[in-house]
């Protein structure tokens, strides 16, 4: 049985307005087996594209290796930008070392609420996939029962949109549809993907997520 800690505390300022919530890294970056063109921090996996959007959103221009400097353009753009970065799962075992949720059991959550609590500006969580099990929207919702706490449906739209109440503010979450490429089966059986594809056949899934992504970053 294999223990999965994460390896990154979360990333977030005073003045943070949004948060990025997924759930681990690939249990290579706990073990410090990184690739060559792993960036060393959150979201750093050669094969999750989150900054490759971003990237290409905000022309940043950044590298995409094991150096420093990639770890600090990160944290630039991220200061600049209000964002902060904190996954929902703290700690897993896995039976089968591989970055599956799925694979994911005896599951320690980290304190979300709290840090809604601790750092006020935050007003926008942006989950990195959806409700479906071990997610991180599956998990928040998890998570706030502890609270009393209910999202309200906003948006049924994709991606979905919901809302809730803490310490007399209003939270946004939003459920991006993951980075990941193991999401692109299910991204091809989107109708509205469908319908972009048959507009212009060299419409991608890149395409669909970036057109998706670029609204809320």
């Amino acid at each position: 049985m294999f223990q999965h800690k994460h390896p990154y505390q979360p990333f977030i300022k005073e003045n943070t307005t949004k948060l990025i919530v997924g759930t681990l890294p690939p249990p290579r970056f706990s073990t410090g087996q990184l690739l060559d063109r792993d960036v060393d921090f959150c979201y750093g996996s050669y094969y999750n594209s989150l900054w490759l959007y971003i990237d290409n959103i905000h022309n940043l221009n950044l590298k995409y290796d094991n150096s420093l400097e990639a770890i600090e353009q990160r944290k630039q753009f991220l200061v600049k930008e209000k964002i902060g970065i904190c996954d929902i799962v703290e700690s897993c075992d896995r039976k089968k070392i591989d970055a599956s949720d799925l694979g994911m059991t005896n599951i320690k959550l980290r304190d979300i609420i709290g840090y809604l609590v601790e750092y006020t500006s935050i007003n926008t969580l942006l989950f990195t996939g959806g409700n479906s099990k071990n997610g991180p929207e599956y998990f928040f919702r998890k998570h706030i029962k502890d609270y009393g706490i209910k999202l309200e449906r906003v948006s049924n739209e994709i991606p979905r949109i919901h809302q809730f109440h803490i310490s007399k503010r209003n939270i946004k979450t939003v459920s991006l549809t993951s980075a990941s490429g193991s999401a692109n089966r299910a991204i091809g059986s989107m109708p509205l993907y469908k319908q972009l594809k048959a507009k212009n056949l060299n419409f991608s899934t890149f395409d669909f997520r970036l057109m998706q992504y670029r609204e809320f970053f």
